[in-house]
């Protein structure tokens, strides 16, 4: 059975993607007989720059070498095929649309394959609303437009054993789309206040908790996609990412990082039907900050397996990646894919 998550929060900076392009990549080594495909959902196509080479590497030539495509080899052509026929899938080739990264980043596993990123999703965002929200007697528009991308999986569902999406931080209609075709979510959290309101903002976006009103009830993701039969995607992790930013003895994120763990403890007991796990221990991870390696290894698009110890050149600057700090960057990453 195919299975498939999403990395995403509807707050920036949480470190989603960078998270996203080391776990897929490791996900992909410790398990070379799985075939993978990854979706980068997001209009600033990061991860699919990373796959392709990263900025050292010309990973941002080769994806718009990628978009220039006849069909545009991305998401964007994707919806772009779909525009004018919204409401029934129009024959198309899966295949057209994925992109080989291995074959333009000798860096990444050979059986992850991508379907690259596409600033046109902004472009495209208000015909897909538009489309989403007609009326149209006998026929449900907005779910027909939500499973643009679960058609697209189910022309290829027999070709691929794992789905990983990385999701743009909002909760627009291209973001519903990615997390209405997946059944699991990955949550990465930051150590400070306004990550514990974006978690808090993230249960309420997808699972309809603690509304303002009950007047958006009818509205709520949660509510349409319940309505059409489909089951809501399950929080699968929680990753808390960056976390030697704020430790410390007297650190006062430790506070926000126990209030997390004690919103999340009060949703499992209250609603146990939105996570795959039972308990806080379960479902959480901690991630080291990946300092100097990390810049490295995102300049370089390379996993972090790829990444050597010494000094090397990165954007015209000498910088060294110590063999302790690689060591806690793989470790780190291996803590997170064990989950998967």
């Amino acid at each position: 059975m195919l299975k498939k998550y999403a990395f995403w929060n509807n707050k920036g900076g949480t470190g989603k993607t960078s998270l996203a392009f080391q776990s897929i990549a490791r996900y992909a080594e410790k398990n070379p007989t799985s075939r993978i495909i990854a979706i980068d959902m997001c209009p600033q196509a990061n991860l699919s720059e990373l796959m392709l080479g990263g900025l050292n590497n010309n990973g941002s030539d080769k994806l718009l070498a990628r978009q220039g495509l006849m069909p545009r080899c991305s998401i964007g052509g994707y919806f772009q095929l779909r525009l004018p026929s919204p409401y029934s899938a129009p024959a198309f080739l899966a295949r057209d649309f994925i992109t080989y990264p291995s074959r333009l980043n000798s860096g990444m596993p050979e059986n992850v394959h991508l379907v690259c990123g596409d600033p046109l999703l902004e472009l495209q965002a208000n015909a897909v609303n538009t489309l989403a929200n007609n009326q149209i007697p006998g026929t449900n528009p907005w779910i027909a437009v939500i499973d643009w991308v679960k058609d697209f999986l189910g022309q290829i569902a027999d070709e691929y054993d794992v789905v990983f999406i990385d999701c743009n931080p909002s909760f627009s209609l291209y973001t519903q789309i990615a997390l209405a075709s997946v059944d699991r979510i990955v949550l990465p959290v930051m150590a400070d206040d306004s990550s514990r309101r974006a978690i808090q903002n993230a249960f309420s976006l997808v699972f309809g908790f603690k509304l303002p009103s009950e007047i958006y009830a009818a509205y709520a993701f949660s509510t349409k996609l319940v309505a059409a039969g489909r089951a809501l995607p399950k929080v699968h992790l929680i990753a808390k990412n960056r976390i030697t930013q704020y430790m410390g003895a007297a650190s006062a994120y430790a506070a926000v990082l126990s209030a997390i763990e004690n919103d999340v403890s009060e949703l499992i007991t209250s609603h146990p039907e939105i996570f795959t796990f039972g308990h806080v221990r379960d479902g959480f991870v901690h991630i080291r900050d990946f300092q100097t390696t990390g810049v490295v290894a995102f300049a370089k698009g390379l996993p972090f397996s790829r990444v050597v110890v010494g000094k090397q050149n990165v954007n015209g600057h000498r910088v060294q990646v110590k063999q302790e700090y690689l060591q806690n960057a793989r470790d780190a990453i291996d803590g997170l894919v064990d989950h998967l």
